[in-house]
């Protein structure tokens, strides 16, 4: 934990916080010693799980709520004082649904005295930088979440602020949109703006210069992204596995024995990672583990831990949580589609060959918009399947035509051998959805909408509360299943919308980005009951923008512009980017980022704390081109090598690149 003598070091300091405290009328301690600084132009990340302080600590910071006690200072002024040179961006934005685009921003300007010249300046900037210049007369109220929290940021910039903080930012944003976002963040602070964001997000948190770890209302760790995952002095190591329902299911349900060598074991979808001590003796200890239950193990990758490993792993340390598993208390005895056997004891048969789900040549228009394009999708019995794509991709409609809440304009749909467009009671009782939007009722408390949905579902009246205790027991909703749930914060809601949607026993289990604002152990938590319910017969389809989590699932797709334009395991994925990606270190990255943003397409350029990530084509020609051109921006190259493509550049790669081929030859039309 920083102590204040590590505070009183630093000079310069736009944001001092020593000793700050926040108790609640109903005796919540949000707060507890709080003790942090950000030096100017600083871009300082705050991560924790939910409930950890750091919404709480950004009300204060931003003068919107005062401290119970201890010294905050803003610009060397109480935060109330400096409230004209703050921006501030609440979870969800805080916009006027009944304004458009541009009346939000000219309200947000009034308030902060923005002289109209000023203002037609910022706002030609920020909404052109964003991408909504071409939506300006649209009302709030009609943006897709993505782009209402792109306003929400423009609404805050537009005041001209100093200091800006940012409350879980780029939640529902696609991956495009949140590089887009961060890479702004950093030119923000090129130009002397110090941004405080709030993420729990972790590979949005190594682009940030500094992070500090909150749990229980206190930092407890501080240090660049660099710093604190080389002082966790472990090694990762990656085992890829073969990616069928058989392997998948025997990986997890694999329990491994407690080695004083292996600090952490997750599964993901066709592979296993392992944080260790000694990597040799790991691959050792795992592999003989691997071998006894007949798992195939195709390769075996050694890597530095990322900084999720290091948040898990600190707050396993101060919570003594792990991750655990709680058996699904199954009540249907039989499935009755296919005359396969229950969960209770799934079929021993290659579940891939047994098709769940079939969409063929699934269109759909709104008006003379096309949504959905010519979609095909196959999903097999106890294999998780990702659909992954950009804000407006058309994910959503697509899992709304799948589970029959939308008609397809054309094409088919069968579910559960039923190829029928009714919407059949006994259909829907074997669908679990969990929608983008909560379907939860927000005067009820946190048990009461669990009651509701056992009785929607028509759960046994006898068995109705083993299920909901083990939705409070497997989510981990035991201190607040008395509260209200409007009075949440988003990831919590998203627990108890997870719990809702499967404790009925669904076959199959539609989730709309279900762990948005979640903590990444809470995250884990949730995707180890998704697995269990695979590997126990059930079918789930998944929609994330946190590209880092889609690695859970077996086979994914990607969408773009309405049509699906490739599919494979995650690994398939990242090995089919042509072009080759590298990783850059230079004496100034902002400055290297913004002149190759200038010279090269931006989108092939991105800021990874204090490294950038260059995307090229042909690298015997284009890497000389990038040399030059840090060099006649001044910029010393300490470092440029390759390295693997992470499922987020291989879903930009894929994307960008099959965009600028189509728009070549179909008018921006995407195409296979």
């Amino acid at each position: 934990m920083s102590t204040k003598s590590e505070i009183k070091q630093s000079t310069g300091a736009v944001i001092k916080v020593d000793g700050l405290n926040k108790r609640y009328k109903d005796g919540t301690e949000a707060l507890k010693n709080l003790i942090l600084e950000v030096q100017t132009g600083e871009l300082y990340g705050l991560v924790g799980p939910d409930g950890a302080g750091k919404s709480s600590a950004l009300k204060i910071l931003a003068g919107i709520m005062e401290p119970s006690f201890g010294q905050v200072t803003v610009l060397d002024r109480k935060p109330s004082d400096a409230r004209r040179y703050i921006g501030y961006v609440p979870q969800g934005g805080a916009l006027y649904p009944e304004l458009s685009i541009d009346e939000n921003l000219r309200y947000e300007a009034g308030m902060h005295g923005i002289s109209d010249k000023d203002f037609r300046q910022l706002r030609e900037k920020y909404l052109r930088d964003m991408g909504l210049l071409q939506f300006a007369d649209r009302l709030a109220g009609q943006l897709s979440g993505g782009m209402k929290q792109k306003l929400a940021l423009c609404c805050a910039l537009v005041t001209q602020p100093k200091v800006i903080f940012l409350d879980e930012p780029t939640t529902g944003l696609d991956p495009i949109s949140r590089r887009e976002l961060w890479q702004a963040l950093a030119v923000l602070g090129q130009e002397g703006v110090t941004t405080m964001v709030a993420t729990p997000f972790l590979d949005e948190a190594e682009r940030c210069h500094r992070v500090a770890l909150m749990y229980d209302g206190c930092v407890h760790e501080i240090g660049s992204p660099s710093a604190l995952k080389k002082n966790l002095g472990l090694r990762r190591l990656e085992f890829a596995v073969k990616n069928d329902v058989k392997t998948i299911k025997a990986l997890g349900r694999l329990s491994f024995e407690e080695s004083a060598n292996i600090v952490d074991i997750c599964p993901f979808g066709d592979h296993l990672e392992v944080l260790c001590k000694d990597a040799k003796l790991a691959k050792e200890e795992v592999g003989i583990t691997l071998s006894n239950a007949n798992i195939e193990v195709r390769e075996v990758t050694e890597t530095s831990p990322n900084l999720e490993n290091v948040f898990i792993t600190k707050l396993k340390s101060l919570t003594s949580k792990e991750v655990r598993s709680f058996p699904f208390p199954h009540f249907r005895e039989k499935f009755k589609s296919n005359g396969r056997d229950s969960l209770v004891n799934p079929s021993s048969q290659d579940l891939r060959h047994d098709i769940a789900l079939k969409a063929e040549k699934l269109n759909k228009y709104f008006g003379q918009f096309k949504a959905v394009d010519d979609v095909d999708i196959e999903l097999h019995y106890g294999e998780i399947f990702g659909l992954l794509g950009a804000n407006g991709a058309g994910k959503t409609t697509t899992i709304k035509m799948l589970c029959r809440l939308l008609k397809p304009t054309s094409g088919t749909v069968s579910i559960l051998g039923d190829s029928s467009n009714d919407r059949s009671k006994e259909v829907r009782k074997k669908i679990g959805y969990m929608s983008q939007k909560f379907t939860l009722y927000d005067n009820l408390t946190v048990a009461e909408n669990l009651e509701f949905y056992a009785g929607i579902y028509e759960i046994p009246f006898e068995l109705r509360q083993r299920q909901i205790d083990w939705v409070i027991k497997a989510c981990d909703l035991e201190e607040i299943k008395g509260s209200l749930v409007k009075n949440l914060p988003l990831g919590w809601k998203q627990r108890i919308a997870f719990g809702a949607a499967v404790m009925h026993e669904p076959e199959i289990i539609f989730l709309d980005e279900p762990t948005a604002g979640v903590d990444p152990l809470a995250r884990r938590q949730l995707w180890k009951l998704i697995r269990e319910f695979a590997a126990n017969g059930a079918v789930i389809l998944v929609t994330t923008h946190y590209l880092d989590e889609a690695e859970f699932c077996n086979r994914m797709a990607f969408m773009a512009s309405s049509r699906i334009v490739a599919q494979g395991s995650p690994q398939e994925l990242k090995a089919a980017p042509e072009g080759e990606l590298f990783e850059v270190k230079t004496n100034d990255t902002q400055r290297a980022f913004q002149r190759l943003s200038e010279e090269l397409e931006h989108w092939r350029v991105s800021i990874f704390g204090s490294d950038l990530h260059v995307l090229l084509d042909d690298s015997k020609t284009e890497l000389e081109e990038v040399k030059s051109i840090l060099k006649s921006a001044g910029c010393e190259i300490e470092s440029i090598r390759p390295i693997a493509f992470s499922l987020e550049d291989a879903f930009i790669d894929v994307v960008q690149h099959k965009g600028k081929r189509s728009k070549a030859t179909q008018g921006g039309k995407i195409s296979e």
